[in-house]
Formats: C-alpha cells, sequence, structure tokens
C-alpha cells in the first residue's frame, strides 16, 4: 500500500534536507520531472542550432560560379568567358550564347542568372537580369562585373522585376515558409487525438486523408492570400493553389512518418528540418549562389527550397527549370505515406502472430490508438 505524502510533499518518515543546498535539490525534484528536465534540454539543442544555421548561411553572402551567358563577337567570346572564370573566387560561371534574342530566352526559362551582351565598338556592355528570381542575387551580380571591370561602363537590364506589391521578391519565400509550417503542425495536431503512433493501417489513411483535405484548403487560402488580397503573385491562382497544396501534405505526411517513427521526438525532428535547415536555405532571403556550401547542396533537396523554386517560376517565369522541384515534393509526399504504412504495418504483424486481440484491446480505451 503506497505511503500518504505529508503535508511537504514527502513521504512520512523522510527527514527534510538538513541544508539549504539539499532543500534546493528537493524543490527542484519537485518541481521538474527528469523527463521535462530532457525535454528543456532538447529545446535548448534546437534553439542553438536554429541560430547556428540561419547565421551560418546568411551572416557572409558569397557568389560562387553564377551561370552567365555571354553574347561577344566570335573571336572575343572565349576570351571574354575566360576572363569571367578567372576572377578570383570563381563568382561567375560564363557559358556562350549564340545571340542576345537566345541570351533573354536564357534568363527568362532560369538556365542562366545574368547575360552579357559585349559590344566592342560601343563605349559600354549590357547586363541581362531577372530580379524577381532574387534581388539580392542581382545586386551581387552587378558589384561583382563593375569590380571585373570598373573603367567599361555597363547598363543593366531587369527583364523581370517583381511585381510592384511584392516588394524584394519574398512572396513566395513567406508563402512556401507558411506553407510547410503549416503542413508539419497539422501532422502534430493530429497525433495530440490518440497519440503520435496510430494502431493500424485504417487509422493511418483516415490521418492521411484529414491531412490531404487540410493541405487542399491551405494550398487555396495561401493562393487566394497573394494573388487576390495583397495582389504580390497575381495570374497563376491554379498554379500556386496546387503547389501550395502539394508543399503542406509534403510537410505534413513527412512529419507523420517522424512521428510514427520516432514517437514525440517526431516533431523535433520535423522543427530541425523544415525549420531549423529548410528555411536558411529555400533560396529566399539569398539565392542558393549566395549561400555557403552546406545550405546550398542541402535547400534544393527539402520541401522548403522546392516549394519555392515553383512559386517563384511558375508565377514569374512561365513555370520554366521546375522539373526538379516537382520531384522533390512528390518524394517527401509520397516518401511520408509509405513510410508511416510500412512501420505500421509491420509493427501490426507480431500482435497478429500472438492471436487474436482481447475484448478490451479491442474495444481501446483512447489512450494508446
Amino acid at each position: 500500500m503506497a505511503e500518504t505524502p505529508g503535508p511537504d510533499g514527502r513521504p512520512p518518515g523522510r527527514p527534510p534536507a538538513a541544508t539549504p543546498l539539499g532543500r534546493f535539490r528537493s524543490e527542484v525534484r519537485g518541481a521538474i520531472t527528469p523527463r521535462a528536465g530532457l525535454i528543456m534540454l532538447g529545446v535548448l539543442v534546437i534553439e542553438l542550432a536554429f541560430v547556428v544555421s540561419y547565421i551560418g548561411a546568411f551572416h557572409s553572402p558569397t557568389p560562387d560560379r553564377i551561370p552567365v551567358a555571354v553574347v561577344a563577337p566570335a573571336a572575343e567570346q572565349g576570351a571574354v568567358i575566360e576572363k569571367l572564370n578567372s576572377i578570383p573566387g570563381e563568382p561567375l560561371e560564363g557559358r556562350p550564347a549564340d545571340s542576345a534574342a537566345q541570351a533573354r530566352a536564357m534568363v527568362l526559362e532560369r538556365e542562366v542568372d545574368a547575360a552579357l551582351l559585349v559590344a566592342p565598338q560601343e563605349r559600354g556592355d549590357r547586363l541581362l537580369v531577372a530580379s524577381a528570381g532574387g534581388p539580392s542575387g542581382v545586386q551581387t551580380l552587378e558589384l561583382v562585373f563593375r569590380k571585373a571591370d570598373p573603367s567599361r561602363p555597363l547598363q543593366v537590364t531587369d527583364l523581370r522585376p517583381p511585381n510592384e506589391a511584392d516588394g524584394r521578391g519574398l512572396a513566395s519565400f513567406y508563402l512556401a515558409v507558411g506553407l510547410v509550417v503549416g503542413g508539419y503542425l497539422a501532422s502534430a495536431a493530429a497525433s495530440a487525438s490518440y497519440g503520435a503512433r496510430p494502431p493500424d493501417l485504417h487509422r493511418v489513411t483516415i490521418r492521411l486523408g484529414a491531412l490531404a483535405v487540410l493541405s487542399v484548403l491551405s494550398g487555396l487560402g495561401g493562393a487566394i492570400i497573394v494573388d487576390q488580397v495583397f495582389d504580390a503573385l497575381t495570374g497563376h491562382f491554379a498554379a500556386i493553389w496546387w503547389i501550395g497544396a502539394l508543399t503542406t501534405f509534403a510537410a505534413a505526411a513527412a512529419g507523420m512518418a517522424f512521428q510514427i517513427l520516432l514517437g514525440p521526438v517526431g516533431i523535433a525532428l520535423s522543427v530541425v528540418i523544415f525549420v531549423v535547415l529548410g528555411n536558411p536555405s529555400a533560396g529566399g532571403v539569398y539565392p542558393a549562389a549566395l549561400l555557403p556550401p552546406f545550405w546550398r547542396d542541402v535547400g534544393p533537396a527539402l520541401p522548403n527550397g522546392a516549394s519555392v523554386t515553383l512559386l517563384r517560376n511558375y508565377a514569374y517565369f512561365g513555370g520554366h527549370h521546375t522539373a526538379t522541384a516537382w520531384w522533390v515534393l512528390s518524394a517527401w509526399a509520397v516518401g511520408g505515406v509509405l513510410v508511416s504504412a510500412l512501420v505500421v504495418g509491420f509493427r501490426r504483424r507480431p500482435a497478429a502472430a500472438d492471436g487474436p486481440p482481447s475484448p478490451t484491446a479491442a474495444g481501446g480505451t483512447g489512450a494508446t490508438a
């Protein structure tokens, strides 16, 4: 029979701590459980990882092999490209283009970030850019070219600036951030009902169905906000809607898979992947070419970066250069569904081998479902 605690919370017969330090330890043990202490330690780790990731990605943006198409007389084109590629630090990667029209198309189809039109008989050169793909990247390009040859004037032509209501061209980034956060929070909310690990494939299917419906509504809401309410990304309502739906579902399905694999710890893993790593590497604040190697490499493989690419390129560039981003989002969505189904299916097999469940287990109590 359990002993009834005394008025001070200690079992009867146990003397109070004799020293102030002992009393303090006793009070701490009574206020914070070991499990709560571990959770707080985990929060500290995630917090510091957040700081490291964001400062590491943004503290010193440096251009790295930004692709630039070069149009110049045949006798000089090779020398111009070699000069661009030999700039200290390799900020540029020159590529030949046959004509100004081809170079313009390469910029607008996102094959290159800019195009340099060299006219030796004239006093200056012309740089074609598309700041809707990232104003900070265009500013960096201008600085690189002006430093490379300060004596030669450079005329910059912006082929595709952001919409007036899109300001710094960040609407696609903030929309993607909201959609991804909504997705993994939705999966966490679903786990609050009957636990992070559904007991069978039927419950998994129901949860995934609910997340799919929420994702469609999420994409619709996002499209209404950026198109109809703020006029930031206009003229591509249906495309933005379904990109938003897939983005939300990819994060939700992956978040659910993490929770089924790891329990509540899976929510922390979602935060690490989608917030700590995904946001700074998404190419929103700075394009990938300005990020350090780790963030530049990991960004396109995460839902955040894929979503930004899709939203931006459909809103401004006719959907060009988006195949990889579609595959990435689809892989996260399908992978989340398959992992959830397979893990729950394998966990059900040992239980089935032990015989039919008892009436209590079959009915459930609601605490472990």
